[in-house]
């Protein structure tokens, strides 16, 4: 079955850095288009940044410059690095796919920006 797993989220002081990474396994990874998602208390889910099988990129304009997505289809991982963080960026993150027309999410890890 599909799975995804996020790690390395944490507490960090505004202007610092984290590195997200979702393992995926239980799907052809390497074919699979991968996003990350992030929900911040009350409110609602949005799309942070995506990559296409192709290594194609997009990202939320709140993002740009400072977040990287990208994958190692060996490792089946795909990687958030987010830089210049700020305390708007406060959020559970989630790594997500989609499968044969069903959404798949993983747990989520925290990311807490001090200001």
């Amino acid at each position: 079955q599909v799975q995804l797993v996020e790690s390395g989220g944490g507490l960090v002081q505004a202007g610092g850095s984290l590195r997200l990474s979702c393992a995926a396994s239980g799907f052809t990874f390497s074919i699979s288009r991968m996003d990350w998602y992030r929900q911040a208390p009350g409110k609602a889910r949005e799309l942070v940044a995506g990559i296409s099988s192709a290594g194609l990129t997009n990202y939320a304009d709140s993002v740009k410059g400072r977040f990287t997505i990208s994958r190692d289809n060996a490792k089946n991982t795909v990687y958030l690095q987010m830089n210049s963080l700020n305390p708007e960026d406060t959020a559970v993150y989630y790594c997500h796919t989609i499968r044969s027309t069903n959404d798949y999410w993983g747990q989520g890890t925290q990311v807490t920006v001090s200001s």
